[in-house]
């Protein structure tokens, strides 16, 4: 098979609601939704018959310039602060192609399991080179072209200067970011990344409140963007998660006012938080059931993957959604939709889906249902991007019949 591979049909695909459908699509936009076997045959037509159609997922929050690091650097297991000292030791060690080269792994491997939209945060690193990140993965995302959409974020901690920023989002990064509740005075950085965005023009995607006491920021960021144009997210939000109902309540409702994206990221929260708890570890995750209740934009990336910050990650959205459901207490449609249409609105992208006029990113799994497909999350997959098959996976699997002829069992009694 020959990829990228333009398609014009998808037939005998079940949808979420059950329906099974033939999807007409022209170019990278579904044109016609149709019952199954009613679209005429097409010599650009896959079909889906035992798979379920999804939304193609995207994740809003990674971190591909440090993924795959964990084995070179083996870093202690423990709190956040102990994976950002691991990680800046290990940065002084690495060349652009190194980065390029786990970055590129790992945005494949994830475009396999069905992403089709990644939004990378980037590291301003200290030293003589402050942008090596940002140089290998401005070439990743060139190089990856019509495969995945790939969108790039500032990460500049508060000791980052204002130039180093400025020469990132020249270099081609497109969003302004950091970690304003690790400054020593949270709301100075906070006003300046905003200041610095607004100069520019540029969205913002901030690391807020990544701990389960603290600073918090949130908030302020709410209340300072509350008449912005540019496109506005916050990942983590950990401390919203412990809040008192009512204090937690007035921050929600200005974040929805302001139209923040608020970005859980479930399987490094729940790693990274709770280690100096001996019973009772609290949920490293932010306030997801009040936030969906509330109407806030909400979505839920990977974060990072097998790196200082989290030694684990199978690159598979469908992790992500299971943990929502599990440790979030979201549904499963919820916990898809955070992986899936969320993400896509978060990150400001066109509107995707089994629809007529939508943007034809798909993921088709095999399975039954929306819930046997995040339960069991099947290897077989295919992944569209625009309109093309970019990724198609089919794995054959054998097993040893139990035998026929049960033993009887014999109870003795006395």
């Amino acid at each position: 098979m020959n990829l990228p591979r333009p398609l014009s049909l998808l037939r005998n695909a079940t949808l979420p609601d059950g329906r099974t459908v033939d999807v007409e699509m022209i170019g990278d936009t579904v044109s016609t939704v149709l019952p199954a076997g009613s679209a005429p045959g097409s010599a650009d037509e896959l079909d889906l018959a035992g798979f379920m159609l999804l939304t193609a997922t995207a994740d809003p929050h990674a971190h591909l310039d440090k993924s795959r690091s964990w084995d070179a650097i083996l870093p202690p297991m423990g709190d956040l602060l102990s994976a950002i000292g691991s990680w800046r030791e290990y940065t002084a060690t690495m060349t652009e192609d190194d980065v390029a080269d786990r970055a590129r792994a790992q945005a494949l491997e994830m475009l396999r399991q069905g992403t089709t939209a990644i939004r990378s945060h980037v590291d301003i690193l200290a030293g003589d080179d402050p942008l090596l990140c940002s140089r290998a993965l401005v070439r990743v995302r060139r190089e990856l072209a019509g495969l995945i959409d790939l969108e790039l974020v500032v990460l500049a901690g508060p000791d980052v200067p204002d130039v180093h920023i400025e020469a990132a989002l020249d270099l081609g990064l497109d969003l302004v970011g950091g970690a304003p509740h690790l400054a020593t005075d949270p709301s100075i950085d906070l006003q300046r990344l905003l200041a610095i965005a607004q100069r520019r023009g540029s969205g913002v995607d901030l690391h807020t409140d990544e701990s389960l006491d603290g600073p918090m920021t949130l908030h302020e960021l709410a209340l300072t963007v509350r008449d912005w144009t540019q496109n506005v997210s916050a990942g983590h939000c950990v401390r919203l998660g412990t809040l008192p109902a009512d204090e937690r309540a007035l921050i929600i409702a200005d974040v929805v006012v302001s139209g923040v994206g608020i970005i859980a990221n479930p399987i490094t929260n729940l790693y990274l938080q709770g280690w100096d708890h001996d019973s009772s570890a609290p949920r490293g995750l932010t306030a997801a059931r009040d936030l969906i209740d509330a109407g806030a934009r909400f979505a839920a990336g990977a974060d990072n993957v097998r790196d200082p910050f989290n030694p684990l990650g199978r690159s598979d959205a469908l992790e992500t959604a299971m943990l929502l459901v599990a440790a979030g207490h979201l549904t499963i449609d919820e916990a898809y939709t955070a992986v899936s249409t969320g993400a896509r609105e978060v990150m400001a992208l066109p509107e995707a889906g089994a629809a007529p006029g939508l943007r034809a990113e798909f993921l088709a799994v095999r399975g039954t249902s929306l819930a046997d497909a995040v339960a069991t999350a099947p290897a077989d997959r295919h992944v569209i991007h625009a309109g093309r098959l970019v990724s198609s996976t089919t794995v054959r699997s054998e097993t040893a019949a139990p035998s026929r002829a049960a033993h009887p069992v014999s109870i003795l009694e006395g």
